[in-house]
Formats: C-alpha cells, sequence, structure tokens
C-alpha cells in the first residue's frame, strides 16, 4: 500500500475506534444525571443507587475514550502535516478551545462528582454531574464543528497559500455543522439508551434488584423514545444539508447517476461503479429522493455522471451504510415505543421474550454510528477539505510507508487491548448490578 492509503487507513482505523466510545459517553452522562435529580427531588435512595451503578459504567466507558482520542490529534501533525499546515489556523482553533474549555469542565465536575458524594451539599454534587452531562457534549460540538468546516468551509479566505478565519460567527452558524452535531448528539443518546435498555432488560429476567432496574427501564426507554424519534428528524434535515452543498455525496448515498427530475427512491439497488450505472432498481417510490432531499417531488437531483470519475466518492459504501443506518434507526424508533408500552403497561413479565431480545441490540446503535461516519467521510472523498484540498494533497511528504505501518501494528495492539479492558469492566460491573442497599436503621 502507498503512503496515502496508508495514511487513510490508519486515521480511519483510529477514528472508528475512538467512536465506540464517544456515542455512550455523550448518552450516559444526561441519563445519570437525571437519576441523580430524582434522588435530590424525591429523597428515595433507590435513584441514588442507580446513578451509582450506571454512573460507574460511564467512567469506564470515558476513562478509555479520552485515551483513544489524543491519538488521532496526533496524527494531523505526523500524517497529514500538509493539511495542518494549510488548514490549521481555522481546524486548530475549535480544537484548542475544546481541550481548554470542554476537557477542563469535564475534567474538574468529574472528579467533584466522584469524591464529592456526602462531602458537598447535595445540590453542588448534583450540578457537578449535569456539567459533566454538559461538557461532554460540548467537547463534541467542537469536534464536529471543526469537521463540519471540512465537510462545508465557510468564513474563510485563502491568503499566502494558507486558509485564513475571516468570520468566526459565520464558523459558528455553519448549518451544516449544527445539523451534524445534533444528529451526532442524539444517537449518542440513542446508544446509551439501548445500552440501558438491554442491560436492564438482562437483570429483569433474573429478577436481580427488580426496583432499581424496573425504574431504569422506564428512564431509558421514555429517553430511547423521544432521542431515537428526533435523530430521526435530524437526519432527514441532515439529508437536506447534504443536497444543499454535497451532492455528489448525496448522489452517492442513493446511487443515483442521471440528473433528473421527480427522482425515486428504490428500495432495493445494486450499483455498478465501473459502468456508472446500477445493475439492479426494484421497487421505486415515484419523486421520493427529490422529496426528501429538497421538500419538493419534482425537484431536480444531480446524478453523479456530472461529476468526473476521479471526483466521485465511493458509491457502494457510501450508499450501503446509508441505506443500513437508516433501516436501523427506523428499528430504534419501533423497539423504543415498545419499551415504553411495557414499561408503563406493566407487562415486562409477560413479555419475556422481548426482554431476551434487547440485550443483543445493545451493539446495533454502535453499528449505525459507525456507518453514519462511514457515510460522512467517505461521501466527502476524494476532498480533505471539501472543495478546497484533497486528500491526495494533505499526506506529510517526510513520512514513510514504513513508518505508518508501523504506527499502525503498534495502534492495533494497544487498541485491541483497550478494547478487551473496556468490554471485559463494562461486562463485569453490568453483570455485578448496583451496591447492596444498606438496611434500614443501619445509618443511624
Amino acid at each position: 500500500m502507498d503512503i496515502i492509503s496508508l495514511a487513510r487507513f490508519q486515521f480511519a482505523m483510529t477514528a472508528i475506534f475512538h467512536f465506540l466510545f464517544v456515542p455512550l459517553t455523550l448518552g450516559l452522562a444526561p441519563i445519570v444525571a437525571f437519576m441523580e435529580t430524582r434522588h435530590l427531588t424525591t429523597g428515595n435512595e433507590m435513584y441514588e443507587r442507580m446513578a451509582k451503578f450506571w454512573g460507574k459504567l460511564f467512567i469506564i466507558n470515558f476513562a478509555l475514550g479520552v485515551v483513544t482520542g489524543l491519538t488521532m490529534e496526533f496524527q494531523f501533525g505526523m500524517n497529514w502535516a500538509r493539511y495542518s499546515a494549510y488548514v490549521g489556523d481555522i481546524f486548530g482553533a475549535p480544537l484548542a478551545i475544546e481541550a481548554f474549555a470542554a476537557f477542563f469542565l469535564e475534567s474538574i465536575f468529574i472528579g467533584l462528582w466522584i469524591f464529592g458524594r456526602g462531602r458537598i451539599s447535595k445540590k453542588l454534587h448534583v450540578a457537578s454531574i449535569w456539567i459533566v452531562a454538559f461538557a461532554v457534549n460540548l467537547s463534541a460540538f467542537w469536534i464536529l464543528f471543526a469537521n463540519g468546516w471540512m465537510q462545508h468551509p465557510v468564513g474563510y479566505e485563502i491568503q499566502n497559500g494558507r486558509a485564513i478565519m475571516t468570520d468566526f460567527t459565520v464558523f459558528l452558524t455553519n448549518s451544516y455543522s449544527w445539523s451534524k452535531f445534533l444528529h451526532t448528539m442524539l444517537a449518542g443518546f440513542t446508544t446509551a439508551s439501548f445500552f440501558v435498555l438491554g442491560i436492564s432488560a438482562w437483570h429483569l429476567l433474573r429478577k436481580n434488584e427488580t426496583e432499581v432496574f424496573t425504574s431504569s427501564f422506564k428512564i431509558a426507554a421514555v429517553f430511547g423514545l423521544a432521542s431515537s424519534f428526533l435523530v430521526f428528524v435530524m437526519g432527514d434535515f441532515a439529508g437536506g444539508e447534504i443536497a444543499k452543498v454535497q451532492p455528489e455525496k448525496l448522489a452517492a448515498m442513493e446511487s443515483h447517476w442521471e440528473t433528473a427530475r421527480n427522482v425515486p427512491f428504490y428500495l432495493f439497488v445494486f450499483p455498478d461503479e465501473e459502468n456508472s450505472r446500477n445493475v439492479v432498481e426494484l421497487f421505486g417510490i415515484p419523486g421520493m429522493v427529490s422529496f426528501l432531499s429538497f421538500k419538493d417531488f419534482n425537484a431536480e437531483v444531480k446524478g453523479l455522471r456530472d461529476w468526473p470519475k476521479e471526483d466521485r466518492p465511493p458509491v457502494l459504501p457510501v450508499f450501503a451504510g446509508f441505506r443500513l443506518m437508516v433501516g436501523l434507526g427506523m428499528l430504534f424508533m419501533l423497539l423504543s415505543a415498545v419499551s415504553v408500552f411495557i414499561a408503563f403497561t406493566g407487562r415486562a413479565g409477560r413479555w419475556s421474550w422481548f426482554l431476551k431480545l434487547l440485550p443483543f441490540v445493545i451493539p446495533l446503535p454502535y453499528i449505525a454510528a459507525e456507518l453514519g461516519w462511514i457515510v460522512a467521510e467517505m461521501g466527502r472523498q476524494p476532498w480533505i477539505v471539501y472543495r478546497v484540498m484533497r486528500t491526495t494533497d494533505a499526506v506529510s511528504p517526510s513520512v514513510g510507508s514504513g513508518q505508518v505501518m508501523f504506527t499502525i501494528i503498534s495502534f492495533v495492539f494497544i487498541y485491541g487491548l483497550l478494547a478487551a479492558l473496556d468490554i471485559f469492566l463494562l461486562a463485569k460491573s453490568a453483570r455485578k448490578g448496583p451496591e447492596i442497599a444498606p438496611a434500614k436503621g443501619a445509618a443511624s
């Protein structure tokens, strides 16, 4: 493999691996904060035990996620030096704010929440976990706004061969970045909801701590239904943004080749990239792609043949990733609606088959999130900064293939250990359940 392919593979591998930790961190923090708030407002000790249990799982995931994120930023200097030199003045600003503001808040208040229980006021203790929940999502905000600028560069100009930010307000109001951030944040909430639902279902089937896990199940079901519905709405909004600013990506997502109006949505398609066509197109819904893209059944949608082959994104992974992600998103709405139904009608005991299903659903939101990332990043190719800088022009000139291969092997080994440790610790803590409740009167 050449240096560009190796550098691409390394960044894709580290990004995909790091993103295994991110969605659960984004979503589980507000769920734990809600449980802490219920403890404060009701005085029910069950909510405190619940918050401690799910909070422990959050901390395990958060700590390992931070470690995996560090290597990604190092790669910009190591493998992508030309990119860093060309757009570093813009791309570096949100990353610097993320490090000094969001990560600072996370570090301070997560410590206050972990060690402050019983040592600081209850209100300050609850406020600390809410600040952590805000900070982890603020961290995602700055990173996704940096990425959103790469997808849709705004508020800049080229001076002396470098991209210089000319309007930070335009950067902050980039509608593409907002859609990307909200879609990702809500996907994280969905991931955390199914994580809590799956583990709660596992314990309910074994009649362990029934009160704690029945309440956890209810909270996660409501949280999951709201977030899975909203992530679908934001996905539709994000699709509209892509149609406006990245028409090649939209065409790849739909495997659409010829520019036309009233473009149908085919339920089954098999692309033939080599010959710029689809081998199979079945069950078309007239005008649906035009409507989903521009809210007009007769709108014109550009086809991939409008661009030379070297400017087209890879179609098959983008198309397949998008279809699978949408299919999983619809499944999450259905499963969370059923979860709400059985949670609030007391049918959990009679619907054991559904409880048995939920632990196997835990990996699916992770897969959907990774597919979304693949659609976003591969759909932008061949550009590293859309229509500003090609990926092939961004790689470091002085790094050799052997050096990149060595770091890939090292990362695979280290990340493999971290993944095994994360799964082992999460599974061990999840199976153990919450701490045993103190006997009544023990405190006195």
